[in-house]
This record gives C-alpha cells, structure tokens and sequence, in this order.
C-alpha cells in the first residue's frame, strides 16, 4: 500500500489503540483488528511525509559517514570508562554491564536492577554518539521515561539532542549498507 508515494505496512494485532510507527524510513501501521488503515493515515498524514522527508535527509547524509575501526574489546573498554565518569557525574550505581545484539536498539537500560544492556553495534559509531547513548541509558536510572525531566538531564550534558538523533540515524542507514 501507498501513502503520497510512501510505501507501508498494515499489522493486525492485539492491541488497544492504533499507533504509527516510521523507523530507519519505512511505515509501519500497527491495528487492533477491523481497523481500517485509513482513518490512522489521514489523521497523521502530515506527520509522516515530514517524518519521511527527515529519515530520506539522513539516508542521503549516511553516506558520509566514517566507521571507526575499533575491536570489540576497544569498544567494551571505551564503554565501561564511560559508564565508569557518567554514572559518578550523575551519582548513580550501575550493577551490571552486558552487550548484545539488537535489531533496532542502541541500548537498554532495567531502571529497578540498574542494569544495561548495549548493542554490539554501537562499537561503529564515533566517540562523541557513543558517548550519547551511554549518558543516555546511564540518565534512565534517575529517570525511567523519555519525558521532559529525562530530556533536562541529556540537554545538561548534550544540548542538541536532536542533531545526535539525527546522526544516530544516519548512522543506521550507513551500518544497514555496509552489512
């Protein structure tokens, strides 16, 4: 199916209420069952082209991007120093470290047990983004939902959280590409 050229999907499930979602460019529409797909895509259609027209820029700027080449254990070490300084700037406890492979996730954070899980890809990104994500799942111990509380802490250490948003999806584009 088609919206102004822009291709999606329809997903049936149980759920409670209709939901759009646009990741790494493609259009998802997740129904409850009977829903009609069109009623939740006029109601968001301005929405999703202006999301399109952002992830299509970061598709065209992926290409620019440089991958460090760094190892698997050059990565764990950068990420535990980072967790070591963020975790003190905050004053928080991190109890436990893992890495894993997601397929959409830079990371995960369990607020309660104060664990983390990174994903392997994340050894790709330059200093600066991972240095992002790490801040970013160390402040969801303080602060468990993206909300305007969470956003104050990341904007206190990185204040154009959109602009790293915007990297960390060219950056996908550019990891999808090379994979």
């Amino acid at each position: 199916m088609e919206l102004d050229g822009i291709e999606f999907e329809v997903s049936y499930r149980k759920v409670r209420y209709a939901r759009v979602e646009l990741k790494t460019g493609k259009l998802f529409l997740i129904l409850p069952p009977g829903n009609d797909p069109k009623v939740l895509l006029e109601k968001h259609k301005d929405w999703i082209i202006e999301k399109k027209k952002f992830f299509d820029e970061c598709k065209r700027n992926s290409a620019d991007k440089q991958i460090p080449n760094r190892t698997e254990t050059e990565f764990k070490e950068l990420v535990l120093s980072l967790i070591s300084r963020f975790s003190q700037e905050l004053g928080v406890t991190v109890n436990n470290v893992s890495f894993k492979k997601f397929k959409s996730k830079w990371g995960i954070c369990i607020p309660k047990r104060k664990n983390i899980t990174f994903n392997h890809t994340l050894r790709y990104l330059p200093d600066r983004l991972l240095e992002y994500i790490v801040f970013h799942e160390i402040a969801h111990i303080l602060e468990r939902k993206h909300n305007h509380r969470f956003w104050n802490l990341i904007a206190g250490k990185f204040n154009d959280c959109q602009e790293f948003d915007k990297e960390l999806i060219s950056y996908q584009f550019k990891l999808q590409s090379i994979s």
